[in-house]
């Protein structure tokens, strides 16, 4: 609605009714003209030059143009980081996640090599959960790359861990079936068990929070993935 163009060519009074109308947009959009010259100290003609240079015909088509801007940058209500780590101990830690928890450390204390899995912000954690597992003992192994060769050594009598939120990705979906298909056993930790991913594993682990979307970006928290990966780690370190 206010292109750089634009801004700057307002002259001082006209940035000082643009700022205005930037700070307290919520409320312009539902005033009348005399409200808004009274609360800038303008005139009302000189709102309707300002509407005129945004190509409005006038102050009500201004209006209805700023609500529409508003709401195509309605900003997301992102959750605090404690709503979503209670959501996932009210939801999850009441089920069996802690039996899951101890069935796949069994499946990794009774393979030889162990592999990760994931992309994006589940690749990190793969990642870390590789390095973490590595720290207690059990050496592991992250893939980011699908086209990256796993040996024959590696893929016999292995554990493959997939991470993904939506259990959708299609990446790691190629990559299991593959690895499933050569006889590693698979292990997916995601956000609910009706996925893709979860149903072609062999032991899945879901956590359920509320996934959070911020400008198409997946904000979802991994802090269950975490505590998931870290409990894992710590079980098979007890059964070695």
């Amino acid at each position: 609605m206010f292109s750089n163009d634009m801004i700057a060519s307002f002259n001082e009074l006209e940035t000082s009714l643009y700022n205005y109308i930037i700070q307290n947009s919520d409320k312009v959009a539902y005033m009348r003209i005399r409200e808004l010259a009274d609360e800038t100290h303008v005139s009302t003609a000189s709102i309707l030059r300002f509407c005129k240079k945004l190509n409005c015909e006038g102050f009500t088509e201004f209006k209805v143009k700023l609500k529409m801007y508003l709401e195509e940058n309605k900003k997301t209500v992102i959750k605090s980081s404690q709503q979503s780590v209670v959501e996932f101990f009210e939801r999850t830690l009441k089920g069996d996640i802690e039996e899951k928890i101890s069935q796949a450390a069994h499946l990794v204390n009774q393979a030889d090599n162990v592999i990760f899995i994931g992309i994006g912000s589940s690749g990190i954690l793969a990642e870390y959960g590789a390095r973490y597992f590595s720290s207690l003992g059990t050496f592991s192994m992250y893939i980011k790359d699908p086209h990256f060769p796993i040996h024959a050594k590696l893929r016999s009598n292995s554990v493959t861990i997939a991470l993904s939120v939506s259990g959708e990705n299609p990446f790691t979906v190629t990559h299991l079936n593959q690895l499933k298909q050569e006889g590693s056993k698979i292990i997916s930790i995601t956000n609910n068990k009706f996925s893709t991913i979860a149903k072609i594993s062999d032991l899945n682990i879901a956590y359920y929070v509320t996934e959070e979307f911020h400008e198409e970006a997946n904000i979802t928290t991994q802090v269950p993935v975490v505590y998931i990966l870290e409990a894992m780690a710590r079980e098979i370190y007890k059964l070695k």
